[in-house]
């Protein structure tokens, strides 16, 4: 087996402003590190444009009918797989409209799958299983931008001609040649030194947040800045919901609940047969004519 050359890579350099890390007192340390976290949301804020660009074809693959696909070891994969699961409360979507998939399985979630990351036929066999389309968006996630379980499923997405993007924390992130919309974002030496679930991390979570919420913004999920199609699977969730018909609206609570009740809790149905003086077929007649959106549904 070939020798692995990390030593050009960022988020394995050490981070002089960590040295003597062990000798330092408790609020050494968290401040040391809070000074460190402060940088990950400027350097997030330099790939912007390229952010765009994936945001932009993830609309694009949903209003095909297609699908948002992450993929990434450890760490990595953790983070797309939270954000994916997140999607379906937040703004009311099956969980297949959003996919998280980590290298070894739902087991490596937990604990560490030897090896799994290191196989490229892995990442393709995976997005085979999920009969990825041409209508698909994959999106690769590598904090070291050169794992080739992610690189084996950008070629085999861009064999499928699906459109692909990835988010590497190091410039000319070897994964980057694989994919259509490259996200590279340089956040400097870790705080611990190569632990890329910190300062990396971080930064992988800022960019899923913008590519996820941007995107369901795109396609009538959210109506100003509410979450219409949140989905009450709770009790936190139900008031949360009748806030948001308040909110929306500018009715009172009891209103709110009523209408809520009469749209079978479907916070974006009952705003729009209020706003629009709608019994619930007429109102759901307006949000199909408008693709979703509840701001088409008032002109």
């Amino acid at each position: 087996m070939s020798k692995i050359n990390l030593e050009n890579l960022t988020t394995e350099r050490r981070n002089e402003a960590t040295f003597g890390l062990d000798e330092m007192s408790v609020k050494e340390a968290c401040q040391k590190m809070n000074q460190e976290d402060q940088k990950v949301a400027l350097a997030v804020e330099k790939e912007l444009d390229s952010i765009e660009k994936v945001v932009e074809a993830t609309i694009a693959a949903f209003k095909k009918g297609g699908r948002l696909i992450y993929m990434g070891a450890g760490t990595s994969g953790r983070l797309g797989v939270l954000d994916a699961a997140e999607c379906v409360p937040t703004f009311g979507v099956e969980p297949e409209m959003v996919v998280g998939l980590i290298a070894g399985g739902d087991k490596a979630m937990t604990v560490a799958v030897e090896g799994a990351e290191d196989s490229a036929e892995l990442g393709a066999n995976d997005l085979h299983e999920l009969k990825l389309s041409e209508n698909d968006m994959v999106v690769g996630i590598a904090a070291s931008g050169r794992t080739p379980y992610v690189i084996g499923g950008l070629d085999y997405a861009r064999q499928v001609g699906a459109a692909t993007g990835t988010i590497s924390c190091n410039k000319d992130a070897e994964i980057s040649k694989h994919a259509q919309f490259p996200i590279e974002v340089d956040c400097g030496p870790e705080f611990l030194t190569g632990s890329t679930r910190l300062k990396s991390g971080t930064a992988q979570k800022l960019i899923l947040n913008m590519i996820s919420t941007i995107s369901m913004i795109g396609i009538g999920k959210v109506y100003n800045n509410l979450m219409v199609d949140v989905k009450a699977t709770n009790e936190k969730l139900v008031e949360r919901s009748k806030r948001i018909i308040m909110q929306a609206t500018d009715v009172d609570y009891e209103t709110a609940a009523r209408f809520f009740t009469a749209a079978d809790e479907n916070v974006k149905l009952a705003i729009v047969m209020i706003l629009t003086d709608s019994d619930k077929k007429a109102a759901a007649e307006k949000l199909v004519a408008a693709d979703g959106f509840v701001k088409q549904t008032l002109n």
